[in-house]
């Protein structure tokens, strides 16, 4: 036993050089592709990997997106638990050495109770009137939070009762890789969701900028990059980051157009508990209608037109738009940075030419956040509907005492007839 402590002690105090590196990933791309492409060059070769399986997931995209809103959130789940599952592993490698006690079962368990607590969260929001209809969901709705922190409180003193002494510092290393990880990768699918929900166009204009930005960008510095943009990321190059700015801004004015034609794209996903099926269906708000706008004088020169007839909502994707052409790839110089730190090139070998789900999302998170925080900013307002939802689960009491105070401020407004007063 002291031998066993001593070695722990000594393993703890090595050196960040000693540590181990996470091994390289294996070569997952298909049989069929590389004999295909074998009698190109690596650079060559690699070019069409990724062109070939970037347009495979597009394709894969647009499907889910036929299949509606609840194929998305799917989706955005499942890549959340895939890329979690990329960075543990990262730190499961690296430190498996040290025998750590309880760390990955520990970890997987944070991650069921951090997603019971977002999830929960959007299920009282967005489902009230289905929850209303059934007693046991009540029970959880009315005490989510004390059970999710629990649930927490439960993990946190499983957490305490493994540490090994003379072994604390790595093991709290550990346990705040799991809290980062899950700060990356839980909350940030969260926003996406609840970007979602305030219409898919809010979903889809973000995301598909950010492919755009990674695709041109790549394309751009493939065929044109000579000069460094950044060490971190050393085949990224200022001739691509320019030429995916302003392809990802052309490219988001242009799909913003097309997509505010459409109910199915800018109407709010709402539950509909009667046929239990998520509907878009509404009445487009001013940002779906088309208006005419003056053109700015320096403009009409060059331009010809004095007005010009568009949607609202494509002045706002061209400031989405620009976040995740200029803004959104530092997320990917952050995940750069990450991987250098263990000497790693990918996060996984899940996507051929691609690297892992993580190398592909990196920028996406960074991006949902800005969304959800843009639209809280400037664009929400208050939502009658989520509102009614909620008068609905009060007590006949309550409603009633609500209905009161609101006809009563509107007959002081002078919206209502004093004679209405019964």
């Amino acid at each position: 036993e002291v031998d066993l402590e001593e070695r722990l002690h000594e393993l703890d105090l090595r050196s960040d050089s000693d540590i181990p590196d996470v091994p390289p990933p294996t070569d997952s791309t298909p049989e069929i592709l590389k004999k295909a492409l074998s009698g190109l060059s690596a650079r060559w070769k690699n070019w069409w990997i990724r062109g070939i399986l970037s347009l495979a997931m597009i394709s894969g995209f647009f499907l889910i997106i036929y299949l509606g809103s609840f194929m998305l959130m799917l989706l955005v789940l499942s890549i959340q638990v895939k890329c979690y599952h990329e960075i543990i592993t990262i730190g499961y490698r690296v430190y498996h050495s040290y025998d750590l006690p309880w760390f990955r079962s520990l970890s997987w368990y944070f991650l069921l109770c951090v997603n019971y607590f977002f999830y929960g969260e959007t299920v009282a929001d967005y489902f009230a009137t289905f929850v209303q209809r059934r007693e046991q969901l009540q029970f959880l709705i009315r005490y989510h939070r004390f059970i999710s922190f629990a649930l927490y409180l439960t993990g946190f003193c499983m957490f305490v009762l493994s540490l090994v002494k003379k072994h604390y510092r790595l093991q709290f290393y550990m346990f705040a890789w799991t809290h980062v990880t899950l700060l990356i990768t839980v909350t940030q699918s969260h926003l996406v969701i609840q970007n979602l929900f305030e219409g898919m166009i809010w979903f889809l204009v973000p995301i598909s900028s950010v492919i755009c930005n990674d695709i041109t960008a790549y394309i751009f510095g493939f065929f044109f990059g000579r000069t460094p943009l950044i060490k971190l990321s050393p085949k990224k190059t200022w001739e691509g980051f320019i030429g995916g700015f302003f392809s990802t801004v052309v490219f988001g004015f242009i799909s913003s157009y097309f997509l505010a034609q459409h109910q199915y794209f800018v109407c709010p996903v709402e539950y509909n508990s009667e046929t239990n099926r998520f509907v878009t269906e509404c009445e487009p708000s001013e940002l779906f209608q088309m208006k005419k706008y003056s053109v700015p004088p320096l403009l009409q020169a060059v331009l010809g037109w004095e007005t010009v007839n568009m949607y609202p909502f494509q002045m706002h994707s061209f400031a989405l738009s620009t976040f995740a052409s200029l803004i959104g790839p530092f997320g990917g110089f952050f995940a750069s940075g990450f991987k250098r730190a263990f000497k790693i090139k990918d996060f996984a070998d899940t996507i051929p030419g691609h690297g892992g789900i993580m190398d592909r999302f990196d920028c996406q998170y960074l991006m949902a956040t800005f969304v959800h925080v843009y639209i809280t900013s400037f664009i929400r307002g208050p939502n009658p509907s989520k509102l009614l939802k909620q008068l609905l689960i009060l007590q006949p009491e309550q409603q009633l005492s609500v209905y009161k105070t609101l006809k009563s401020h509107l007959v002081e407004k002078g919206i209502l007839q004093p004679s209405l007063r019964g």
